[in-house]
């Protein structure tokens, strides 16, 4: 790897809160988050979780690390997926290659098993993206996605998955479609609150199962940063 891309590298890669500071409060919003979720799961079991935004930036992929590794240092074994097909950074997040993941599987180029890979944390297992397609939803859309959710529930605990924005394009939608429940992400400030309603009525009318939203980027008067979770619609 030249020294160009080792930076590019390092200056992509996400930092895990729940990782580096697990008694910060922000992790403990995490948790927190992690609690609510189970709590949701007492009428239905809950192994598929979608994490999604209503737009570009506002916070999805951090969310859905960070919570995959919550789930996996409470003893469960995690699956996180890269299913943003259009601009992946899990790869990045936890420094491992994108040469192959979910675009091999469903294309039939590699099993689940032979794709996923491990990561530093313990108990949590990461299926990168792969190389991005040019039909994003049709793969997600197909029987094969399906199929992949199936066996993935067959061996991992719980499965977190990362897409694209639910305003953008419609992978969300689809995705959502075939989850048990899924987290919209909120960022304070930003997200405008139309922008909120017509993201979760999209995910609504593709019988989407709305866990709950999570509010990013409220600062607080010491200056850091805290999430806050609802499981109510």
């Amino acid at each position: 790897m030249s020294r160009k891309s080792k930076n590019t590298h390092t200056k992509l890669q996400r930092n895990l809160i729940t990782e580096l500071g697990t008694s910060s409060p922000v992790s403990e919003q995490y948790r927190t988050l992690r609690t609510n979720i189970e709590f949701s799961a007492v009428d239905k079991e809950i192994k598929t979780i979608l994490v999604t935004s209503a737009g570009p930036a506002e916070g999805k992929s951090t969310t859905a690390a960070n919570l995959a590794v919550v789930m996996a240092q409470n003893g469960n074994s995690v699956l996180l997926v890269d299913a943003d097909l259009r601009k992946p950074t899990m790869h990045y997040t936890f420094g491992v290659s994108n040469m192959r993941g979910l675009t091999n599987v469903i294309t039939k180029q590699g099993s689940l098993e032979e794709v996923v890979q491990e990561t530093k944390v313990e108990n949590l297992s990461l299926l990168p993206s792969g190389p991005i397609p040019p039909n994003p939803a049709e793969l997600l859309n197909s029987r094969m996605m399906g199929l992949i959710f199936e066996r993935a529930k067959e061996i991992f605990d719980t499965i977190i998955i990362d897409s694209p924005p639910v305003m953008a394009v419609a992978d969300a939608q689809i995705l959502a479609s075939k989850c048990d429940g899924t987290v919209l992400v909120v960022s304070s400030g930003k997200t405008e609150r139309e922008d909120v309603k017509k993201a979760k009525d999209q995910l609504l009318n593709s019988k989407a199962t709305i866990l709950g939203a999570v509010l990013n980027n409220k600062k607080i008067e010491s200056g850091s940063y805290y999430y806050y979770s609802s499981t109510s619609n």
